[in-house]
């Protein structure tokens, strides 16, 4: 009995995985409980070189290779760990280590023909702008179908996700008397960043989702002054849509800093987008249907490992998960543990549906191979 009562196997999992702090940097305590579970649920489990806890189940060789890729690591913020009516809280409990333990339990509940293999995946540093574990698994597989797995509701299934792009903008002036006609440090960046505000504007005008707009928004400021120069900087964050590429973007905000001010950019992500009739948001479909739901297609705001890894592999993919994706990072997490056991049945369901219809066209490619 652990977390305020009786647990059963799929919930001991989670309660485990979210007990055990795991901010990015800091996975490997987290990756060895997810082991530890994932050899007691049947799997061959290992932690990589990049520091991945991954399971496997099904032959190496296998020529249908399914991936569901969660990710272990966490954004701070100490959320005291407990089961209230039913109600798990904790940081990292929607994000994303519930969809990560209904991934991995689900998935060994699987009855799946003998030519699948199946790795569950938790990846490191998801939550920086470097998603060193995703990248490193997607020079490594080149899988038949992934899911990704991020919170999306029991009946969601999301298709896509916007791109992003970080900027950090600094200026650095002589000091001048503020009764002077010249600007300061922190006119210069404020000035910029009205440009940019104006052109992101335009770009919105009769864009009325906000999955098609580009979102920008301040994330730090800060100024300082040693009496013979002041300094100003600003991190900013940008949103993209379909069809903008972020390394475009990064020559527009150039162009609009024609002054003192230098930019310096990060976290490049495109953003990426599946078809419903996808076979992965097909298998999710039909596995929430025959869990009583009515799926729910979704297009999400954020940026997750589908920007990172589905212009690689080029499978069919989606992202699925048990959770209210508004409670991520905020000191509210906590997920429902019904609508968590409902996703394990759905990721049960769906796996053995996709795993199907994917060795069915492995079989057909196979003999029009030989013939």
């Amino acid at each position: 009995m652990r977390g305020g009562g009786v647990m059963n196997e799929a919930e001991q999992v989670l309660f485990d995985l979210v007990a055990t702090p795991s901010v990015s940097g800091s996975e490997r305590k987290a990756a060895e409980v997810f082991v530890r579970h994932a050899s007691e649920l049947g799997y061959d489990a290992e932690i990589d070189e990049a520091g991945n806890a991954l399971a496997h189940r099904g032959p190496i060789d296998a020529p249908v290779h399914i991936v569901l890729l969660g990710h272990i690591d966490t954004v701070p913020g100490d959320i005291p760990v407990r089961v209230e009516s039913g109600v798990l809280h904790g940081r990292g409990s929607v994000d994303a280590k519930g969809p990560l333990a209904a991934m991995l339990v689900g998935a060994s509940r699987a009855v799946l023909p003998e030519d699948v293999r199946v790795t569950v995946a938790g990846a490191v540093g998801e939550e920086t702008a470097g998603s060193p574990g995703a990248r490193h698994l997607a020079q490594q597989y080149r899988p038949s179908a992934c899911v990704i797995g991020e919170p999306s509701g029991w009946d969601g299934v999301t298709l896509g996700y916007k791109g992003r792009l970080l900027v950090r903008a600094t200026c650095t002036l002589n000091c001048a008397h503020t009764a002077g006609p010249l600007s300061s440090a922190t006119d210069e960046l404020h000035a910029w960043w009205s440009a940019v505000q104006g052109r992101v504007a335009r770009f919105n005008t009769g864009r009325d989702r906000a999955f098609d707009q580009i979102q920008a928004n301040i994330r730090s400021w800060s100024a300082k002054d040693n009496g013979l120069n002041e300094s100003a900087a600003m991190t900013a964050g940008f949103r993209l849509p379909m069809g903008v590429d972020p390394r475009e973007m990064t020559r527009t905000l150039r162009t609009l800093a024609d002054g003192p001010v230098s930019l310096e950019f990060e976290g490049l992500e495109a953003a990426v987008q599946s078809d419903r009739n996808d076979a992965v948001a097909r298998a999710l479909s039909s596995a929430i249907r025959a869990g009583g739901g009515r799926p729910r297609p979704k297009l999400k705001t954020g940026t997750a490992d589908f920007n990172v890894v589905a212009p690689i592999w080029q499978c069919p993919i989606a992202a699925y998960g048990p959770g209210d994706s508004s409670l991520d990072h905020t000191p509210d997490e906590r997920l429902c543990l019904g609508e968590y056991g409902q996703s394990v049945e759905v990721i049960e369901r769906a796996l053995e549906v996709l795993a199907g219809e994917l060795t069915s066209v492995s079989r057909v490619e196979a003999i029009s191979t030989k013939l």
